[in-house]
């Protein structure tokens, strides 16, 4: 009679960036990438575990049974079809609100301002989050995925808390990039408004411009592992 294997619980959502679990007990399946010998998430949805094949009992294997898979299925549609309802996304939009933390995919890049799409809204953060616990609970909380997205901007103005006239907006954000925001203003009718100026917000998943998914190294940099080279982005802190 066999023993059920038990495994760690990973998170019931997740978005890029999200730590899922060791890779010491997982394989990274589809929506997923390991990074310090931990899977993370690289889009958002639902996370789950793909059970091990069963090992064949007809025979003795020295080969080590394979370990169980975490994937992600991806919750939005394609954009052309993103009013038609899906299994994963709700019907009913989720407003984004003054204070919101949210997912942004990077549009358009101008020189005063980055054109952004709001995938996925969070908790409302207040100007008393303090400590590693708080800003992980808060900026790091579960995301509710919008079944459109919502038109926003970071103006240049609202990148970062310093040094703001020396801001240029192409160096710290490309087209495609994703990241996390604050939602400051409701804005006009078109545009919310969106600020990144705080260690915890920024871009959080970049690709390089051979299209391989880049790693952040520092506050102002990422890096391709396969080709080595070094872009700048506005990086969010990791948790």
């Amino acid at each position: 009679m066999s023993t059920a294997t038990h495994y760690p619980s990973i998170p019931l959502s997740a978005y890029p960036g999200s730590p899922l679990g060791p890779a010491s007990t997982y394989l990274p399946g589809p929506g997923t990438y390991v990074r310090d010998a931990q899977i993370l998430a690289s889009v958002c949805g639902r996370p789950s575990i793909l059970p091990s094949a069963p090992a064949s009992t007809s025979k003795p294997s020295k080969v080590p049974q394979e370990k169980p898979t975490i994937t992600i299925p991806r919750l939005l549609p394609p954009p052309t079809y993103a009013s038609i309802p899906s299994a994963h996304v709700s019907n009913t939009n989720i407003l984004p609100r003054v204070g919101s933390v949210v997912l942004a995919k990077v549009v358009r890049v101008r020189s005063r301002q980055v054109d952004v799409g709001i995938l996925c809204v969070g908790g409302v953060v207040s100007d008393d989050v303090q400590g590693k616990e708080d800003s992980s609970r808060v900026y790091g909380g579960e995301m509710n995925v919008c079944a459109d997205e919502w038109p926003a901007v970071v103006r240049r103005e609202d990148i970062r808390a310093t040094e703001k006239d020396k801001v240029v907006c192409a160096e710290g954000f490309k087209v495609g990039d994703v990241i996390r925001g604050v939602v400051i203003s409701l804005g006009d009718q078109a545009n919310y408004y969106l600020t990144t100026a705080r260690n915890e917000l920024g871009v959080i998943m970049a690709r390089s411009e051979l299209g391989n998914p880049m790693h952040p190294i520092s506050w102002r940099e990422f890096r391709d592992p396969v080709a080595g080279s070094q872009e700048t982005r506005k990086v969010a802190k990791p948790f």
